[in-house]
């Protein structure tokens, strides 16, 4: 399946109405923000919208698949491209499968998974080819998940009312930051995850409580978290709400073995992160297996949503690093220290860094948990704190990095380039941020080994995989 480029931030120009193309052909005028067009899609961006061509103009369109012919309207125009809305499927796609979840958050469930596969495998080549100058025989055939369905860990939920002023537990519509669908039966949850948010909203209906609505400012009730450990069984229930007062005693009942934690926030922003959280019931760490690991994981830590497929990208990762057992580690963006902890038996001192203080002491407990005493871990922006690290520590012989989606800034890569550390383990949520960083460090005398795809997010565009870059002494290493 053909690949196209993620569109690139262009200013909003107004249309040049008509001109001549560069074979001297009349140019239309590109489409107004709410016209309605029959488009063809004929490939996916990174990403994971259609792309479709009018008169030559570029148009990004979510939820079309190539093949698909659908009429949409113009939401958002720039000089090179627009995004469009399906408005209705007029001629679908020859591959098309039938939708099993109806419901927001998997986009990609119209196309067999085989193909799925194969269209995130090229876009990570692609990526590299495009974005990084590089080649894209390092990439790997990509490691398929193990569960399609009901594999995350993790889901965050929003409040809302349906179309009579019902309260609905659900997910936002795309696009959509004031229209939340309600959720039936979370495909991508377990049964357990799907029993507590149905209990949490019955009990929120009987106690005649209200979605919180940004526009008014009025209403409770914003998100609800549900995590799982799916190696304990152990079930993890966060409310968040404004500060309001609550009594949530029955509700702490009502959900048994379950922890209940309520966090409440005067954020204006659509998250679940910040405010101040309240254990109510139960333990405020997660307790999880991992590998040989056993873990706990603090309400608003990052862990992988996958965990069956977070083991085989940290296997992927410690085969890359390819541990002897006395190597000097640095692990970057650490979290709560999974990635360098599960590598940790095989080195001779592993460093870790993380902003985030509570990941922090998640890493620090994780690690005595588990009888590990070659690690530390330090608050820390690794930004600024790399350089220290390294002449504190000495020079690394491997550094493992996992960052955000955005990758890493040009200094970090500086940073990171100059531990001159043997090989550099590059976990990345986006190829399209690993893409520039990769030819970054090959272009100070790194080369790009290998990468392997492993497949966290099945349905959903979303890629992750892991890279190794090496540095030989030969070649000035």
């Amino acid at each position: 399946m053909p690949v196209s480029p993620a569109p690139r931030p262009e200013s909003d120009a107004p249309p040049p109405g008509t001109g001549a193309r560069p074979d001297g052909r009349p140019r239309s005028a590109r489409p107004a923000v709410g016209a309605e067009l029959e488009l063809s899609i004929d490939s996916l961006a990174h990403g994971g919208a259609g792309v479709a061509r009018h008169d030559g103009y570029v148009l990004f369109v979510p939820g079309a698949v190539p093949g698909d012919r659908v009429l949409a309207r113009v939401v958002k125009r720039k000089r090179s491209y627009a995004q469009a809305r399906v408005q209705r499927l007029l001629e679908p796609a020859a591959e098309r499968v039938p939708e099993q979840a109806h419901h927001p958050g998997v986009p990609w469930q119209v196309l067999p998974y085989e193909r799925q596969l194969a269209v995130k495998e090229d876009q990570v080549r692609d990526a590299l080819r495009r974005l990084g100058g590089l080649s894209g025989d390092a990439v790997e055939a990509i490691v398929p998940a193990r569960q399609q369905w009901r594999y995350r860990n993790k889901l965050e939920y929003s409040f809302g009312t349906d179309h009579t002023g019902r309260l609905v537990c659900g997910f936002h519509e795309p696009g959509r930051w004031d229209r939340v669908v309600a959720v039936d039966d979370c495909l991508l949850a377990s049964a357990a995850g799907n029993a507590a948010r149905e209990l949490v909203l019955g009990w929120a209906r009987e106690a005649g409580l209200t979605a919180h609505d940004r526009r008014t400012g009025e209403g409770i009730l914003r998100h609800l978290v549900v995590r799982e450990g799916r190696r304990t069984g152990a079930l993890q229930v966060r409310l968040v709400t404004t500060p309001a007062r609550l009594e949530l005693d029955e509700l702490a009942l009502a959900l048994g073995d379950a922890s209940l934690l309520w966090t409440r926030t005067e954020a204006r922003a659509e998250i679940t992160s910040g405010g101040a959280t309240e254990l109510i019931r139960g333990s405020a760490r997660l307790p999880e297996r991992l590998l040989e690991l056993e873990l706990g994981i603090s309400p608003e830590a990052f862990f992988q949503t996958n965990t069956e497929m977070a083991e085989t990208l940290y296997e992927t990762a410690r085969e890359f690093a390819a541990l002897e057992g006395w190597e000097r580690a640095f692990d970057l963006y650490c979290g709560i220290g999974t990635i360098g902890l599960s590598l940790a038996p095989r080195l001779g001192e592993l460093w870790g860094l993380e902003v985030v203080p509570d990941a922090v002491r998640d890493a620090q407990e994780n690690a005595e948990r588990n009888q590990i005493s070659n690690a530390r871990f330090e608050v820390a922006d690794v930004r600024l704190a790399l350089r220290e690290l390294t002449e504190q520590a000495g020079r690394p012989d491997l550094v493992v990095v996992d960052p955000p989606r955005a990758g890493l800034s040009a200094k970090v890569v500086r940073r990171i380039v100059e531990c001159a550390a043997r090989r550099i383990v590059y976990v990345s949520c986006n190829p399209t941020t690993l893409a520039p960083n990769a030819a970054q460090i090959v272009e100070a005398g790194w080369s790009l080994r290998r990468v392997r795809p492993v497949d966290m997010f099945p349905q959903t565009p979303h890629i992750e995989c892991v890279a190794l870059l090496e540095r030989w002494a030969a070649g000035g290493g």
